[in-house]
């Protein structure tokens, strides 16, 4: 026949006699079928998927590491459904790189930048004191005395946790 002449069959069992991979058949295979320049279109396609891939993982990791800032260290567990088990070990691991960076920050207790995402207008705040509490050491090492009704003058970052646990109000005007 006058295509066995112009395209030979060649059997894998000759390649990996000769030691040449099965791998290596299917290309030179390949080639023969659909020439060099059908090898050069798939290959060209293959490599605009592999970077489209690469571009829609990269977006997530970015919606991922989004979630860290906008709901703290724990996820919700409707978003952790939803999450590969890649995705939570990246999420694992960047919790725990800003936390010892924030650790990092600032004086003994370190600074927490997921705190506020907007700067604060003063480092210092009024707050009153919503029940007793007793001695709050302050920075410089003075003591106050929280009691119920007091107002005092303090720096911010030492009375959010007391504010979110309800001792202390922010006083606005």
């Amino acid at each position: 026949m006058m295509s066995e002449i112009l395209l030979p069959t060649f059997s894998s069992r000759i390649f990996m006699d000769s030691q040449v991979t099965f791998k290596s058949f299917i290309h030179f295979e390949f080639i023969l079928v659909y020439g060099e320049d059908g090898l050069r279109q798939v290959l060209e396609e293959m490599k605009a998927l592999y970077e489209q891939n690469q571009s829609d993982v990269y977006d997530r990791l970015l919606r991922i590491r989004a979630l860290r800032w906008e709901y703290g260290s724990v996820l919700p567990n409707v978003l952790r459904f939803h999450m590969s088990a890649e995705e939570m070990q990246w999420f694992n691991h960047y919790k725990k790189s800003l936390a010892a960076y924030m650790r990092s920050l600032g004086e003994d207790e370190g600074l927490d930048i997921t705190q506020d995402m907007k700067p604060p207008k003063s480092l210092y705040i009024e707050v009153r004191c919503l029940k007793d509490y007793g001695e709050f050491e302050v920075d410089d090492g003075t003591s106050v005395l929280l009691k119920k009704n007091s107002q005092h003058f303090l720096p911010r970052w030492k009375c959010e946790q007391l504010i979110r646990q309800g001792v202390l109000e922010h006083v606005l005007w």
